[in-house]
């Protein structure tokens, strides 16, 4: 077998690689990378006119969004993922397209993307030509899947993204059976460094940030993914408001979230069994809280930030590269009273790294912005941090080869420091190939 890393080799995002047999050619995930400009797989024309199929970990755009471009420039198989990937990677790549408006893509393509999903249920191996395929929960958002190849020879597990731990919608990702020669193992959080104080500390830090701002008059922007991120994100305010933790004030929802929302409670029974049972046993649905108002228009938007009342606003773009977010921030960064909290990964470059990093001057909209707010960040991470990379690592049978992705360089770097002590580690340089 054969890996040629297309994308997600010292660096986050375009997670895409090509894995070849002698007979079958097929891409793990066909991702684009947002930022300043959109870039794209490393795929040359020969190797897309031999993509045999393509199987998709989880409905982010980093690992979905380049599944329009194939298709327009004429790929006709299908691609494979879980229902909730492919349901909530629709609405996705339909923002993505409405937003980004790329010259690549085309109506016809998009036509063809429509038809060609097949629906991937978790545990259960298919065959696709001469490769066996299995997808296991992997914790990152809902549906997102560990995958499985084998060849009858060499067996490659790519952990997509992944995490370990438990959350309020999804359980960890599942280790107990998986046995692999070569993991494929991303590496966003892979530095010495990156340990993760546990969930609750850190929530309950955020609640006391968020009690501290509404008390002063102020309003909270939470900018957020809209699938995962949010979700989490919503339960954990909910939860908090609705045992006095937090005062009651409007929670506002705008962008995807909401109608992620939705497809998250249609596909209910991919989440842990306690919420599950939640929903049946009891008269409250957290999907439909009362504590949750969606902006559906801009004039409500003009009300949220002209109104003098306290509000918790939870909105997207997670790293602010777009959409209502800027508005929020255009009006509300000169307020001191204000606060933004960040809750997920900020990529090099975005606007949201450099908050992150105490810039008080930013471009917002190609105009440059001074914020006086308050910046927060509180670490609620969906990937895996550092010990846990190195659980995953020990915890997969058989394991002899690992490739390091999906990480900015020098954390890739320092995880193969360890890693290769106990098996043969490598970090990834773009289009690169590796027999295995």
């Amino acid at each position: 077998m054969k890996i040629t890393f297309l994308g997600a080799a010292g660096e986050v995002g375009r997670s895409c690689m090509m894995v070849s047999t002698r007979n079958t050619n097929v891409l793990l995930d066909a991702g684009i990378k947002l930022g300043a400009d959109i870039e794209y797989p490393q795929l040359t024309d020969d190797q897309l006119k031999s993509i045999d199929g393509i199987f998709i970990s989880h409905a982010h755009l980093d690992h979905n969004g380049f599944l329009p471009h194939l298709y327009s420039a004429g790929y006709r198989g299908n691609y494979f993922a879980t229902k909730p990937t492919i349901d909530v990677g629709a609405v996705m790549i339909s923002d993505y397209i409405r937003i980004s408006n790329p010259i690549s893509v085309t109506k016809k393509g998009l036509v063809e993307m429509a038809r060609r999903p097949k629906i991937v249920n978790y545990y259960k191996e298919f065959k696709f030509k001469d490769l066996t395929v299995k997808f296991t929960p992997a914790g990152h958002i809902l549906g997102s899947s560990l995958i499985e190849l084998s060849d009858g020879r060499n067996r490659i597990a790519y952990t997509g993204d992944i995490t370990l731990n438990r959350t309020r919608l999804l359980d960890g990702a599942d280790m107990k059976n998986i046995k692999a020669d070569t993991l494929i193992t991303e590496s966003t959080y892979a530095a010495k460094t990156d340990i993760f104080p546990g969930e609750k500390p850190v929530s309950q830090n955020m609640a006391k940030s968020i009690k501290d701002t509404i008390a002063r008059g102020g309003k909270v922007i939470v900018p957020s993914f809209a699938v995962g991120r949010a979700q989490e994100i919503l339960f954990l305010l909910d939860d908090y408001m609705n045992s006095g933790a937090i005062p009651k004030v409007p929670i506002y929802v705008d962008g995807m979230i909401s109608k992620v929302m939705r497809i998250y409670r249609h596909n209910v029974i991919y989440c842990r069994k306690e919420l599950q049972s939640k929903i049946l046993m009891s008269d409250y649905d957290p999907f439909k809280s009362k504590n949750f108002t969606v902006v559906e228009t801009k004039s409500t938007r003009n009300k949220i930030v002209n109104d003098s009342e306290s509000c918790i606003i939870v909105t997207t773009s997670g790293m602010l590269t777009g959409g209502p977010v800027m508005f929020y921030v255009s009006r509300l960064a000169r307020d001191y009273a204000n606060k933004m909290i960040l809750v997920g990964y900020q990529a090099v470059g975005t606007v949201g790294r450099m908050l992150q990093e105490g810039h008080k001057k930013v471009l917002l909209g190609g105009n440059e912005m001074t914020i006086e707010m308050e910046v927060n960040t509180f670490h609620l991470s969906a990937h895996a941090d550092r010990p846990q990379l190195e659980r995953i690592m020990t915890s997969v049978k058989g394991l002899k080869d690992v490739f390091l992705v999906h990480g900015e360089i020098t954390k890739a770097k320092d995880l193969r420091e360890w890693a290769a002590k106990r098996f043969v580690a490598k970090v990834p340089l773009l289009t690169e190939e590796h027999e295995i």
